[in-house]
């Protein structure tokens, strides 16, 4: 496990690095896809502007959370074990969009069973407008020999 994150190396008020990332006609529909979400104002224009009333197609709620998750799991690395996650959507992100993930380590802890966790605030932004607000536990090892997928049972209070 040479160069994992680890929970030692993580302080309340560290900030992850930003992700940004221009949404496309396509990246909204594969995300839909990929749910299985099949309602229109995730795949068809017209449906979305003239029944909807919405200034296009946009990003349904699974691919919100993908997007959270990945954000998340890119910082921890491979060890990075996401224990528990929640978010509310403020508004929606559309194509032409460019989307900004940023984070805030909001607490750093060990659990009873010697469980490393950092707790992060997660922001979805396009132009300086918050489009959805996450709050994300995660498991990260506690020395170099340590890995949160190891743990099962009683070990594991996400």
């Amino acid at each position: 496990m040479n160069a994992a994150l680890t929970v030692d190396r993580v302080h309340v008020g560290d900030t992850l690095p930003t992700l940004r990332y221009d949404v496309t006609a396509t990246t909204v529909v594969l995300g839909a896809l990929a749910a299985r979400d099949w309602r229109p104002m995730h795949h068809d224009h017209d449906f979305a502007v003239n029944r909807n009333g919405t200034r296009d197609i946009f990003l349904n709620t699974p691919n919100q959370a993908a997007w959270f998750e990945r954000y998340v799991t890119d910082w921890t690395g491979p060890y990075g074990r996401l224990g528990r996650m929640t978010f509310r959507m403020k508004g929606s992100v559309f194509p032409g969009d460019t989307m900004h993930l940023d984070a805030v380590v909001e607490d750093v802890s060990r659990d009873d069973t010697g469980c490393g966790w950092v707790e992060l605030l997660v922001s979805l932004t396009v132009d300086g407008d918050l489009k959805t607000a996450c709050t994300a536990r995660v498991a990260l090892p506690v020395s170099p020999d340590d890995n949160p997928w190891r743990r099962r049972g009683d070990q594991w209070q996400p």
